[in-house]
């Protein structure tokens, strides 16, 4: 007997990236494979991160793993750490423009914590947001939020997410392996109708730094339930068993 098709909760935030369309059946199978890989795990709420290096696919792959989690008629949530980032008006208090900087200091844990990852980990919890601060407009949505349930998966999407600050959290972690270069030319193509000439050298030189501070300091991969390279949108490979 089929399952009827649960809904899926995204943030309100205006930073949120559409579901891309089906890209290969190469690809549907492996996101399948992990789905239940994740549904395996139990019948109550269950915490997924998916972490890698910018422009890796995360957040698209975050659309298509709750995509087919909702199919199996587990309520989803979605939420991305990037709409957990410190407000851009205190951002004369700290360093956020170097790489370093940016790893340090660009995201606010305790509102992941207390907003997002505390409700889901409480079975009494009823709601969580899935937004803190707009990136792009700023408005504060902490007060909007969805709706859990016993059974709620929540499937989180962001750089940094397997730091001491979150990383207890996790029931199921997922790292998206692509090469450096790659990160960088997809992030500058990626971002040039906001960043222009800036683009490649804002990844490079920032957000790449950055993840180069994370990788050294926590080296998140061995701890992974899955590892995927996705090089190839169409054609991504596991890359652990």
């Amino acid at each position: 007997m089929g399952h009827e098709r649960a809904q899926v909760h995204h943030s309100a935030s205006t930073w949120r990236q559409p579901s891309p369309p089906p890209a290969s059946p190469a690809r549907d199978a492996l996101v399948r494979s992990v789905a239940t890989r994740v549904l395996a795990l139990g019948t109550g709420r269950l915490l997924v991160g998916i972490d890698g290096l910018t422009a890796s696919g995360k957040t698209s792959f975050g659309h298509e793993l709750a995509d087919r989690i909702s199919a199996a008629g587990r309520p989803v949530l979605r939420a991305t750490l990037d709409d957990f980032k410190q407000p851009w008006r205190d951002r004369h208090r700290y360093d956020r423009e170097s790489g370093e900087g940016y790893y340090r200091n660009a995201y606010d844990y305790d509102a992941v914590r207390r907003l997002l990852l505390d409700p889901c980990r409480t079975p009494a919890a009823a709601s969580a947001a899935l937004c803190a601060i707009d990136p792009l407009t700023q408005r504060d949505h902490a007060g909007e939020t969805a709706p859990l349930t016993a059974d709620t998966v929540l499937i989180v999407d962001g750089v940094f997410a397997f730091r001491p600050a979150i990383d207890a959290y996790w029931d199921f972690r997922v790292w998206l392996h692509v090469d450096p270069e790659l990160s960088v030319r997809r992030g500058a193509e990626r971002d040039q109708h906001w960043a222009g000439s800036e683009a490649e050298s804002l990844h490079r030189d920032r957000y790449l730094v950055a993840e180069r501070v994370y990788l050294a300091e926590v080296d998140p991969v061995p701890r992974m339930d899955v590892v995927v390279d996705n090089s190839t949108f169409t054609t991504p490979r596991l890359l652990t068993p």
